[in-house]
């Protein structure tokens, strides 16, 4: 299912996965299981959903994309 042109393709999430593993989890060195849970809860939650913008919603972030939808 992951041939390019498949209509199933997982394109947003395999980009989503690259820009974590750039911006986060390759610039940091945990030393345990809840360092890098705690670490990537607060990229996600805080920084990617919150503030960073992207070209698919209008370069809106996804909390303020969805803010607008329910509105």
């Amino acid at each position: 299912m992951s041939r390019r042109g498949n209509c199933w393709d997982n394109a947003v999430v395999e980009s989503f996965f690259a820009t974590l593993k750039k911006e986060e989890v390759h610039r940091e060195e945990y030393l345990t299981h809840e360092q890098a849970k705690a670490s990537l809860f607060c990229y996600i939650e805080i920084f990617y959903n919150r503030k960073r913008r992207h070209s698919a919603r209008g370069y809106l972030s996804p909390y303020d994309y969805e803010k607008a939808l329910l509105n």
